[in-house]
């Protein structure tokens, strides 16, 4: 079986580490974070029953407009379109509301899709009530009950910062944008791969993206930390999703049992060295820390003050 740096080569592209070029840190023959805790990759999708279910009022007030007069069927057509557009809101609303519970270091979404939604659905409603019993009272009656049941059952959008308190706003954003740019080459490693058809692959693939997203939210949680990882986040990534796109094309063709295991053993591979990556900026955290708790110290000390170290 070939080694990390000859399969980079025969799967990668340009961006794909080399042995000479970019080594990779860690070393084999310890276990992989996936086989260590093999559910990490385990979750729960926030877009539920629920939410699908939204849609349907918007299905059922188009179909029984379709009766109606030409009056009846433009505020038919119109509370079905809010109702509609008020669902894909709350999916994306939910899907960020979900991201953002996931980090511990997050800035609030730049639009309140849940919010948005509950007042889609309230003015939905309010068509809805005019269509049937013309008169404003009874439509802002129906629409603000809407709303207020939309915001009950599926609450607000994050209003504030969550772990932003002493973050340069600057670094933040160019973290923020270099890990979204590392969830495309994750996004698009998922899309490749599932042309290989070959779910135990599908799975490995998902496991070294839960590997990888740890390196992110660790780089979230202190900026400082992108320029050690920026590799990992571009180039090394960059190589994972060329390696996918040229196993998906070759087995989905000839089903080559050894391009399998040789696509597999490259993804150990970069899931260790990632894993080691992210362990050893956690150490160098701990480390910064220390020595800021030291020269603490030893500026008390200089100004006579005592220390209680009980």
């Amino acid at each position: 079986m070939w080694g990390s740096e000859d399969l980079a080569k025969k799967f990668g592209g340009k961006y794909s580490p080399s042995g000479s070029n970019a080594p990779l840190e860690g070393s084999k023959g310890t276990p992989s974070p996936s086989q260590v805790q093999p559910l990490r990759n385990s979750s729960v999708d926030p877009i539920g029953l629920r939410s699908n279910l939204m849609f349907l009022p918007g299905a059922l007030m188009l179909l029984f407009s379709l009766t109606s007069g030409a009056s009846g069927l433009a505020l038919g057509l119109g509370a079905a379109a809010l109702w509609t557009g008020a669902a894909y809101l709350l999916r994306e609303g939910l899907r960020a509301k979900a991201a953002f519970d996931a980090r511990r270091v997050a800035r609030k979404p730049a639009l309140p899709r849940k919010i948005l939604a509950a007042v889609l659905t309230g003015a939905g409603a309010g068509l809805a009530a005019w269509k049937a019993e013309p008169g404003l009272a009874i439509a802002a009656i129906y629409g603000l009950a809407a709303m207020g049941l939309h915001l009950a059952a599926f609450g607000l959008d994050p209003l504030q910062d969550k772990g932003t308190e002493g973050v340069d706003d600057y670094q933040q954003a160019r973290v923020a944008r270099a890990v979204e740019e590392a969830e495309f080459s994750l996004d698009a490693m998922t899309d490749a791969v599932l042309r290989a058809r070959d779910r135990d692959v599908e799975l490995r693939v998902e496991q070294f993206q839960a590997v990888a997203r740890d390196l992110f939210r660790t780089v979230e949680e202190d900026p400082r930390d992108l320029t050690a990882a920026r590799k990992y986040l571009t180039v090394y990534l960059q190589g994972a999703k060329d390696a996918t796109v040229k196993f998906a094309d070759i087995y989905s063709r000839s089903q080559d049992a050894t391009a399998r295991a040789d696509y597999l053993a490259l993804l150990q591979d970069l899931e260790e060295n990632f894993a080691a990556r992210t362990r050893k900026m956690l150490l160098e955290d701990r480390s910064d820390l220390t020595i800021e708790i030291d020269v603490l110290r030893d500026r008390l000390q200089r100004e006579g003050v005592q220390m209680d170290r009980s």
